[in-house]
């Protein structure tokens, strides 16, 4: 069955890349489902993408596997590229206010890098 992909996803540097190396099979195979879920839904639901609070165009890519939730910060880039950074095991409630400031300092360093091309 062919799919039609409305998004294009991409990751930044290698923040991403090292945090999905470093989970167990499972965890990697629902990363990897929930990206293609955002990658070909025209609406993905909130269960699995949602923008966070207090930020501008920050997004959280969200996997459960049964008691360990991930997140993966992101945003868009021109239309329907969105930009992977990085990624973490959230263990309270509260998404930790030093992955949110990484995520805004490497969208930055983003735009900077790409400005200067």
């Amino acid at each position: 069955m062919e799919q039609n992909f409305i998004r294009d996803v991409q990751y930044y540097r290698h923040y991403y890349k090292e945090f999905f190396e470093k989970q167990a099979f499972k965890v990697q195979k629902k990363l990897n489902w929930t990206l293609h879920l955002v990658a070909t839904l025209e609406r993905i639901p909130i269960k699995y993408f949602k923008h966070i609070e207090g930020t501008k165009g920050l997004y959280e890519i969200r996997a459960e596997i049964g008691s360990n939730i991930f997140r993966v910060f992101c945003f868009f880039d021109e239309g329907q590229l969105i930009i992977l950074l990085n990624g973490f095991q959230k263990k309270s409630q509260k998404t930790p206010q030093n992955e949110i400031e990484l995520a805004e300092k490497l969208k930055k360093q983003h735009y900077y890098e790409k400005k200067g091309k």
